[in-house]
């Protein structure tokens, strides 16, 4: 894959992402509004903030954080993990092959 390809991807990403972020706060927002627990100025101001403290905090790095104990949790490997099973298997398949070779020119 194009490494540039690749950060587009991830960037893209990102970007949804915060934008799916400011959203939901909008609606969190609106809803308090509609409930009488915040004027639209508190609202505005709200959202505001939340973004502010979004863009200035570690964002990425904490939902990554996140995605990984997400991702753990349901079993799913690391790279590093599969990575070392990958060498394990190559070691397995080469050991068999070495064994079937043995025999092969054993029984000749």
């Amino acid at each position: 894959m194009d490494s540039n390809n690749w950060i587009t991807q991830l960037l893209m990403v990102g970007i949804g992402t915060t934008s799916l972020v400011a959203e939901k706060f909008k609606e969190m927002s609106d809803q308090l509004v509609k409930d009488g627990k915040l004027n639209p100025d508190q609202a505005k101001g709200f959202v505001d903030d939340l973004m502010a403290q979004l863009k200035q905090g570690n964002f990425e790095a904490q939902m990554q954080r996140q995605i990984r104990y997400v991702m753990q949790d349901l079993g799913v490997p690391r790279q590093s993990e599969m990575d070392e099973l990958r060498g394990r298997l190559d070691r397995l398949e080469r050991q068999v092959r070495d064994l079937e070779n043995k025999l092969w020119n054993g029984t000749k």
